[in-house]
């Protein structure tokens, strides 16, 4: 990730581009959160990869929102007791720094080596608030993966899993494989994740997506079942939050899709509408 690249030439260059839409969120007077670590974290060349996608540039309320729900949902498992957090794919999220966590919290970030050292280098100075683990790991290795997963087995009683930005770039058995594996590691009682409903996956993937494509990083995941498509594979949905939905209150989206958000149900997963949401989901070995 050294340089300033102009374009998507991995699946790691795109925690660029979200930096990007995070340090953008920072500095507007109005912020929904402020993660002062994005620009060092490499926010400009994130700028400079957003000029160059199509619609590289827009939607940055839906980038937003999903960070600000993903903050929200955490902080209310946190203050609900989960004593373990494991970001899977962690990218360049600098949550382990911003966010007031407990000091004794294990928090562990997983990612590829590359990406890992990069940041390692990048926040080399700062201090996280939490007791911050990272492990280079290959999520894609299944073998890899189940071995990591494994290893998280004794780590803690309600664990709490973040997948922020991941899914969509698996195929659907790809994503159900992960999920089984998941569900196996019984401190692992929540998960949270964002995804997308087909309608939206197929223009997003028209548009954005064949860019993506040939830098490997193709839109892969938006299923009929939406949530429910975990319920087989050992997790039961808990709550959804719509993005449009979110960013409405706000006032982010332009108007003609704020007024849309009125029209439908922030909480109900729609297949034949362009609809994406974060989703908390519950390990079903762990309900009681």
């Amino acid at each position: 990730m050294a340089g300033a690249p102009t374009v998507v030439r991995n699946i790691s260059d795109t925690a660029l581009w979200a930096a990007h839409f995070r340090a953008q969120e920072t500095r507007r007077p109005d912020a929904l959160f402020r993660d002062p670590y994005a620009e060092k974290l490499g926010a400009q060349q994130g700028a400079e990869i957003a000029r160059t996608l199509p619609e590289g540039q827009s939607h940055a309320w839906a980038w937003v929102a999903r960070t600000y729900l993903f903050d929200q949902i955490l902080q209310k498992e946190i203050a609900g007791g989960a004593d373990l957090i494991v970001n899977c794919a962690a990218g360049l999220d600098a949550r382990p720094y911003r966010m007031q966590l407990p000091a004794t919290l294990p928090w562990i970030e997983a990612d590829l080596p590359e990406i890992l050292a990069y940041k390692e280098e990048r926040l080399a100075g700062d201090k996280p608030t939490c007791q911050l683990e990272r492990v280079a790991v290959n999520l894609a290795d299944v073998e890899a993966r189940r071995s990591f997963f494994a290893s998280l087995a004794n780590r803690g009683k309600r664990g709490v899993v973040l997948t922020e930005g991941l899914l969509i770039y698996l195929a659907p058995e790809e994503v159900a494989q992960f999920a089984r594996d998941l569900a196996g590691v019984a401190p692992l009682e929540r998960w949270l994740l964002d995804m997308h409903s087909p309608r939206l996956l197929a223009m997003m993937q028209r548009k954005t997506g064949k860019t993506l494509e040939k830098a490997g990083a193709a839109f892969k995941f938006g299923p009929q079942e939406g949530p429910d498509f975990f319920v087989p594979n050992g997790w039961k949905p808990i709550q959804i939050e719509g993005l449009l939905h979110t960013a409405a209150r706000f006032g982010r989206p332009p108007l003609l899709l704020r007024f849309f958000a009125k029209l439908s149900d922030a909480h109900t997963w729609q297949i034949k509408r362009p609809f994406a949401g974060v989703c908390l989901l519950e390990n079903s070995s762990a309900q009681r």
